[in-house]
C-alpha cells in the first residue's frame, strides 16, 4: 500500500502546484471575501483535479490524440490573457478594473485549464492497469488544500506588497502558460 501512496502523493503535489500558483495569483488580486474565495477556489480546483484522472481513466488513450494537437495552445492563450490583464490592470487600471479572479466562472475555467495534466495521469493509470479512484481522491484533496492555502498566502502578500503582488500573480500565470506551451512543443 505504501508503494502506491507515496508515488500518488508526489503526483498529487506535482499536479496541485499549478492550482496553487493560480490561487496565489487570485489571492493577490483580492480586496475582500478571502475566505469565501479560498473555499470556492479549493472546491473547484480540487473537484477538477479529482474528476480529470477519472475521465482520463475511462476514456483512455483516444482523447489524448484529440487534445494533443491544440489543447496546450488554448491553455497558453488563456493564461497569457488572464495574466496579461492582471499586470495591465495593476499598472494602469483602477480599483474596479480587471478580471475578477474571485468569480466562480473564471475560477472554473482556470480549474479546468490547470487540470488537463490530471487527465493524462488518468490515461497513464489506465495504461498501467492501476486503480484510479483512491489516487483521484488524494489528488483532489491535496489540490483543495494547496488552493485554499494559495488564496490566503496571495491575499496576505498583497496586503504587504500592494499591486506589486498582483503584477507578480500575473507573471506567474503567464509563466504557467509558457510552461504548458514549452512542455508540449519541445
Amino acid at each position: 500500500m505504501l508503494e502506491y501512496l507515496i508515488p500518488t502523493l508526489l503526483i498529487a503535489v506535482g499536479l496541485a502546484m499549478d492550482a496553487f500558483s493560480v490561487s496565489l495569483a487570485g489571492g493577490a488580486s483580492l480586496k475582500k471575501d478571502v475566505a469565501k474565495t479560498a473555499l470556492t477556489a479549493g472546491l473547484l480546483f480540487g473537484f477538477f483535479q479529482f474528476a480529470m484522472p477519472l475521465i482520463g481513466y475511462v476514456i483512455g488513450v483516444p482523447i489524448t490524440n484529440l487534445i494533443d494537437p491544440y489543447g496546450y495552445w488554448i491553455v497558453f492563450f488563456l493564461f497569457l490573457f488572464v495574466g496579461g490583464k492582471m499586470i495591465y490592470d495593476a499598472l494602469f487600471g483602477g480599483e474596479e478594473d480587471g478580471i475578477d479572479l474571485t468569480g466562480w466562472k473564471v475560477l472554473a475555467v482556470l480549474a479546468i485549464a490547470t487540470s488537463i495534466d490530471a487527465l493524462a495521469v488518468g490515461v497513464s493509470y489506465a495504461l498501467l492497469g492501476q486503480a484510479i479512484f483512491l489516487a483521484a481522491v488524494i489528488i483532489g484533496i491535496v489540490t483543495f488544500v494547496f488552493s485554499v492555502v494559495g488564496v490566503f498566502v496571495g491575499s496576505r502578500l498583497a496586503g504587504v506588497f500592494g499591486n506589486k503582488m498582483e503584477i507578480f500573480g500575473g507573471v506567474i500565470l503567464i509563466l504557467i502558460g509558457c510552461m504548458f506551451l514549452l512542455e508540449n512543443i519541445l
